[in-house]
C-alpha cells in the first residue's frame, strides 16, 4: 500500500537529519536557512522484530520489510502563505500524505541560529498551526464558492455541503485545526477532496541535544503541557546522536552505543512504529522458503482485502486463509506442528484480520 508521512516543521529544527536517520535516501544538510530547493522523498522500512524471528525457523532465501513513504518539505516560517521563506512552494508536496510529523527544535545550538531569534518550540507550533491553517482555510472558501454555483439548481447535497464547510470556516478562522472541528463523521465527506493539512492524523517530535535524549528538558515540558489536552503522541528524540547510531552498520556496536546513553533502542525505530500506528496501520505475515514478509494493511481490513494487497487475483478469487497466530508459530516451530496443535484456523471472507497474524491464502481464479 503506498502510504505517506510528511515531515515539517520551522527551519533549522532538525527535520532533514531525522529524514535521513529513518529513510534509504539521504539528502543534503546545512546550516543555512533557507537553502533547501526541494523536497526530500524516501522509503523507510517498519522495524518488526517478528520478521527476524520467522526467519530463524523459515530459514528464507529474503526477508522484506513493510514501507512506508515519507516526505521531508523545505523549513517553514512565518509569512510562509504569504511567501516568505521556501517552505510554502513546497506545501504541495505534503498535500496529499496520509498524515504528518511535526519536528520542533527542542535544543540549544550557537551555531544554528534560529530564524525567529531564540528557540521556542511552542510559538513554533503555533507558527506552523497557523500557516496551514490559512491554506486550508482558503481551499475551504474556494469549495464552498463552487458549491454556491451547484445550489442555485436545487442540489440539496450541494447546500449540506456549504453547511458542513461553513463550519470548517469559522472552526480555521478561529484558529483551530479542522481535525478539532465538531462535525460528524458521516459529514466529513465533503472535506475529503481537499485533502486540508490541519485535518491529517499528527504526532509530535521533540528534537533534543544528546543529554536531553532519556529525559527530555524544560522545551519538551513546554511542548507537553502545551498538547496536555490534545489527542496525539509527543516522542522526544536526540536527532544528532540518532545520526550518529545510524552509521554503525554492527547491531551489537549501536546497542553498545544506546546502553552507553541510557537507551534500549534508536529513537528512529519508535518514530517509524508511531507513524506507522498513526497511519492506522498493521501489518499481516507470510513465511515460505523463498521470503518472509510483512505486508501492510489498514486495521480492520477483512481476509479478502489483505489478500488483495498481495495481488488482486487474491482477492477476487478468494476462497479461504488459513490462518496461525504469531505466538503460535513460535512456539510451536512450524506450520504443521501448528496444524497438529489445533493452531491452524481456516478462516472465511468475513475475517478482520489481526496485526501479526501469519496467513496462507487458498484462492481459485
Amino acid at each position: 500500500m503506498a502510504l505517506q508521512c510528511g515531515i515539517l516543521g520551522i527551519t533549522n529544527v532538525g527535520k532533514t537529519t531525522l529524514f535521513n536517520c529513518i529513510s534509504n535516501t539521504k539528502a543534503e544538510i546545512t546550516e543555512f536557512a533557507f537553502s533547501t530547493n526541494k523536497s526530500n522523498i524516501g522509503i523507510i522500512n517498519v522495524p518488526d522484530e517478528r520478521l527476524q524471528k520467522l526467519a530463524e525457523i523459515v530459514n528464507p532465501a529474503k526477508i522484506t520489510h513493510a514501507t512506508v513513504e515519507i516526505v521531508d518539505v523545505p523549513g517553514l516560517t512565518k509569512g510562509s502563505n504569504k511567501g516568505e521563506g521556501v517552505g510554502n512552494k513546497f506545501l504541495t508536496d505534503i498535500k496529499n500524505t496520509d498524515a504528518l510529523i511535526h519536528v520542533l527544535r527542542c535544543f540549544d545550538d550557537e551555531n544554528l541560529p534560529h530564524i525567529d531569534g531564540s528557540v521556542d518550540p511552542v510559538r513554533d507550533m503555533e507558527t506552523i498551526d497557523l500557516e496551514l491553517q490559512v491554506k486550508d482555510l482558503e481551499s475551504v472558501e474556494k469549495k464552498i464558492l463552487r458549491l454556491e454555483k451547484v445550489v442555485k439548481s436545487g442540489d440539496k447535497d450541494a447546500k449540506r455541503g456549504i453547511e458542513v464547510l461553513n463550519t470548517y470556516k469559522a472552526h480555521l478562522e478561529n484558529f483551530e485545526n479542522a481535525r478539532t472541528a465538531p462535525v460528524k463523521d458521516e459529514d466529513k465527506k465533503y472535506i475529503y477532496d481537499l485533502f486540508l493539512f490541519t485535518a491529517k492524523p499528527i504526532m509530535y517530535v521533540c528534537n533534543v541535544d544528546e543529554k536531553s535524549a532519556v529525559s527530555g528538558n524544560k522545551y519538551v515540558d513546554a511542548v507537553k503541557e502545551a498538547l496536555k489536552e490534545v489527542d496525539t503522541e509527543i516522542l522526544t528524540i536526540a536527532g544528532s546522536l540518532e545520526a550518529d547510531i545510524a552509521e554503525l552498520e554492527n547491531e551489537e556496536d549501536r546497542m553498545e552505543f544506546l546502553n552507553d546513553v541510557g537507551l534500549k533502542e534508536p529513537g528512529m525505530n519508535k518514530l517509524v512504529k508511531s507513524a506507522y500506528s498513526l497511519l492506522n496501520l498493521q501489518s499481516f505475515l507470510t513465511a515460505g522458503p523463498k521470503e518472509v514478509r510483512a505486508w501492510t494493511i489498514k486495521k480492520g481490513m477483512s481476509a479478502p482485502q489483505a489478500a488483495g494487497v498481495i495481488h488482486s487475483d487474491l482477492e477476487r478469487g478468494f476462497i479461504r486463509a488459513e490462518v496461525i497466530a504469531y505466538e503460535d508459530y513460535i512456539q510451536y516451530g512450524s506450520e504443521h506442528a501448528c496444524k497438529e496443535n489445533g493452531k491452524l484456523k481456516v478462516e472465511g471472507k468475513n475475517y478482520i484480520v489481526k496485526d501479526g497474524d501469519i496467513l496462507n491464502i487458498r484462492f481459485n481464479v
